[in-house]
Order: structure tokens, then sequence, then C-alpha cells
């Protein structure tokens, strides 16, 4: 079963996230936290979630207080911004924090609805308009061989399968392991390469002479 953990002290605002979950995920389970206190309260307790939806401005926490507190005391904990806050450098700082997305309470339903979707298949979720800036200059093709010899080999097979254009499901099948799991390193993968989306990976990877280097990698 999936599990979302809702952060934040507006009821209505708590609402209408469970509203969008249910619809595209009915069957998922949803607990709610108003506090930052309440939400350690209950990972504490053992409560484990698939993705935290976290509102920065809380009222025991101030800045990105409550953020930091739940990333330190729960780092693998899967977590996106939904803020009301729409500045280009607090979205550089969250994602600088290793969030999962940052999404604009300003959103439509169904934008919020494909955001979750997109951070729940491993992408990072950043809104048109409030991406962080780039490079100055296109990254170097050494630049890319040594951030894809980052990966791992199972890294490697899961990039491999990206650009066949596989899903999530379809890869966990493939390689004998959980849809979480594939999850988790399709989110290291976009870290690595600095990149926010899966297609963003394998248009990177396509930049060079990609097998030769997996090649190389594999051994």
């Amino acid at each position: 079963m999936t599990r979302f953990l809702i952060v934040d002290d507006h009821p209505l605002f708590r609402e209408a996230l469970q509203s969008v979950i249910g619809r595209d995920w009915p069957d998922a389970e949803i607990r709610e936290a108003d506090s930052i206190q309440a939400a350690e309260d209950l990972l504490g307790a053992g409560l484990s979630v698939d993705l935290a939806l976290l509102d920065l401005s809380m009222p025991d926490v101030a800045g990105f207080d409550g953020l930091l507190r739940l990333r330190t005391a729960y780092p693998r904990l899967p977590i996106v911004v939904v803020s009301g806050l729409e500045d280009a450098r607090i979205v550089r700082e969250a994602l600088s924090y290793g969030v999962a997305g940052f999404i604009p309470k300003s959103v439509r339903r169904d934008e919020l609805g494909r955001a979750i979707g997109e951070v729940m298949m491993g992408s990072v979720y950043v809104p048109a308009g409030l991406e962080p800036a780039g490079e100055a200059t296109d990254p170097s093709r050494a630049d890319r061989i040594q951030k894809l010899k980052t990966l791992t080999p199972q890294q490697i097979r899961v990039l491999k399968m990206l650009r066949q254009g596989l899903l999530n499901k379809q890869i966990a099948f493939e390689l004998n392991v959980g849809e979480t799991t594939v999850k988790a390193h399709v989110s290291e993968i976009l870290r690595k390469l600095g990149v926010y989306s899966r297609t963003q990976a394998v248009i990177e990877a396509s930049k060079i002479d990609f097998d030769q280097v997996l090649a190389d990698q594999e051994g």
C-alpha cells in the first residue's frame, strides 16, 4: 500500500491534497501532521511513508528549519515541498537539501496530481519558470563522462532501461527488484547527473558515446 504524509498546518489545503491523492491513488493511506513536531512523532513511532508533502511555513519552525529537521532525522524519507512561497532562490535552496520536488500551492489540481505522480516515479519536480539556473556553458564531454562514472552498476542498468523507455514496474520486473528500489535508483541517477527528469537523464547520456562509457564502467 502506498502511504503519504501531509505536513501542513492549513486544514483546507490538507483536505485539497487528500482529494488529489485520493483521486489518483484511491488505495493510498494518508496521514496528516499539522506541525513538524507532530510529523516527527508519527515518524518516530515507526510510520513508514512513500512520500511526505511538506509546507515550509509551519507554526513551530522558521525558514528551512522544519525541512532540515526531517532531513537530518530521516535522511531516507522522500520529501516534496508544497509551498505558497514561489521564489527561485527558495526553490534552489530547497533542492540543495535533497528534496524530491517543489510544488507551488498555486498550481491547479490536475498539475498538482501530475507533479506528485512525477515524484512518485522518481523524477524531481520543478515547475516551469522556477527551474534553477543552469551552468553558464554546456557541460563538456569529460564532465558528462565523469558524472556517468559515479553511477553504480545497478544504476547503470536502470539508466540503460530508461533509454529504452521502460517504466519503473517494467524495470523492476527485469531486475527482479521492487518498484520502490527502482524509484530510489532513478532519484540517485538524476541527482548524480544533475538533472530533474528521466527525459533529461536520457538526453545527457545520449550526448556522448554512452555505450562505450558503460562498457568501461562495467569492466
